[in-house]
């Protein structure tokens, strides 16, 4: 792969994965580090990614009734506290205000690490009877944590995300409703992204701080190392009860609504880069990348190529692609390495003699196959092209995902199993927290999901040998 390579500012990625992926965020011009240390500026062209997540995901929101809201983004300390159990998990990365202007404020104002709180407290005010029921938000900003280590997009101070918030009347309506979003995140990595995933749930240990169960869709990135994606969350009435919200039921008594949240991240970009880039940058699927199309046209400075390809482009844009046009006066070599760079699907080359004969040259950024097409039947080409650069990535994902799946029956070799091919090794568990740690102890691994497609490996536990009928995922994650 290497020696294919055309871009040398990137590391590659068998050299130095991390420095790879690094060298593709700056490179390709999605990411810049900010003054603060551990903030990073999302410039243009990484926002367009976001923005391509955010308009489809957010239709499918709204396709189940789900209606987008804006919360503050401070929380007094007091109101923090309320439940317990959220504030101790996200002690250690509350960002406080303590100063407005020049004077010391009476309480303590947190940066939102979540909004559980804030939408406890707004419901705790407007919710009255079991008519206003269900009540199904979701918001679009940045939070705040203020994490010890960071990377772009995988885990920086402050990072966009959506979080959606719901209080249902009973506890089977809003246990649907985990079970919903989540099957919503495994469509849109699967079938947007071209991300495979294991869906699952989290163990007591790792599942979100208050909930009373987490549920999450686990990735495989291409140095085999886990990537969580998204998760959804069940709280029961906890939070409910101890925010005091409540509402007059069907029985004319007071009662405590069943609370979900549910949230993605720019962490999904992340994983796009993870799982598809390769040495030469980006490859972006069709369905979020901001430039689908991109127009070169050859021998520019001879008559007819430029007006040939503004009209190539009037064509694709008006069938409904993102399309763009390079008429700078970079060399062709130069432009095919900078759109590489970018991750763009598909590529058009028109020059004097493709016009002589009615034609252009699609070449695809999965595999440089080029496919030389009438001018007549461009749209449906174009179409076609990026459908099997759609398809293709989610085949190599897969195939990635499915080949670094390893069964083991006890700790060691489980250990071994890691240390030799990555990946994510399934095992039987007990269901003990001192078995997840001894794992992580001695193997270097985390839970990262009870998948929901359970197989039977064994009778026994393979960290302690005691009766196990779960059978886990174990990985080292992102």
């Amino acid at each position: 792969m290497a020696k294919d390579k055309k871009v040398e500012q990137i590391t590659d990625m068998e050299v130095d994965f991390a420095q790879w992926y690094t060298d593709v965020c700056r490179k390709a011009e999605l990411v810049e580090y900010a003054s603060v240390k551990g903030f990073t500026i999302l410039r243009p062209y990484g926002y367009a990614i976001w923005e391509n997540i955010q308009h489809i995901m957010d239709g499918e929101f709204k396709k189940t009734g789900h209606e987008n809201v804006a919360m503050p983004v401070l929380i007094p300390e007091s109101l923090l506290k309320k439940e317990g159990e959220l504030v101790n998990g996200f002690a250690p990365e509350v960002a406080w205000v303590t100063m407005g202007g020049s004077e010391k404020l009476e309480e303590r104002l947190a940066f939102r690490p979540t909004s559980e709180t804030m939408f406890c407290d707004h419901w705790s005010n407007v919710l009255q009877t079991y008519r206003q029921l269900p009540m199904l938000y979701n918001q679009w900003c940045s939070v705040i944590r203020w994490e010890k280590t960071t990377r772009p997009f995988l885990r920086s101070r402050e990072f966009w995300w959506q979080e959606g918030h719901t209080i249902h009347e009973t506890a089977e309506e809003a246990q649907a409703e985990t079970e919903q979003q989540l099957n919503c995140y495994a469509d849109f990595f699967e079938n947007v992204l071209a991300i495979p995933v294991v869906p699952g749930r989290k163990t007591d240990k790792e599942k979100f701080a208050g909930a009373e169960a987490t549920y999450t869709v686990e990735c495989m990135m291409k140095d085999h190392k886990a990537l969580q994606g998204a998760t959804s969350h069940y709280f029961g009435d906890k939070f409910s009860r101890a925010y005091n919200v409540t509402f007059t039921g069907r029985d004319n008594k007071l009662q405590y609504p069943f609370q979900t949240s549910w949230g993605s991240t720019t962490r999904m970009i992340g994983a796009v880069i993870m799982t598809h880039g390769d040495n030469n940058g980006l490859v972006l699927p069709p369905k979020i990348a901001p430039v689908q199309v991109m127009i070169l046209p050859v021998a520019q400075h001879k008559p007819g190529v430029l007006e040939a390809a503004a009209k190539l482009r009037e064509r694709l844009v008006n069938a409904g692609f993102r399309v763009k046009v390079d008429d700078s006066d970079n060399s062709v070599g130069w432009k095919c390495a900078e759109y590489e760079m970018k991750g763009v699907p598909l590529r058009v080359e028109c020059g004097p003699r493709d016009l002589e004969n009615d034609q252009c040259v699609l070449v695809r950024r999965t595999d440089r196959e080029k496919v030389v097409v009438k001018l007549e039947d461009l749209e449906t080409a174009v179409k076609e092209q990026l459908e099997l650069v759609q398809q293709g990535m989610y085949d190599r994902a897969r195939k990635n995902l499915e080949e670094h799946i390893y069964a083991a029956h006890s700790l060691e070799e489980a250990k071994e199993l890691q240390e030799k091919n990555g990946g994510f090794i399934k095992t039987m568990w007990c269901g003990s927290e001192e078995c997840e740690l001894k794992m992580k102890e001695v193997a270097g691994m985390s839970s990262r999901c009870i998948p929901f497609k359970q197989e039977h490996l064994g009778d026994t536990c393979a960290c302690c040998g005691k009766p196990a009928s779960k059978m886990i995922y174990w990985g080292i994650a992102y």
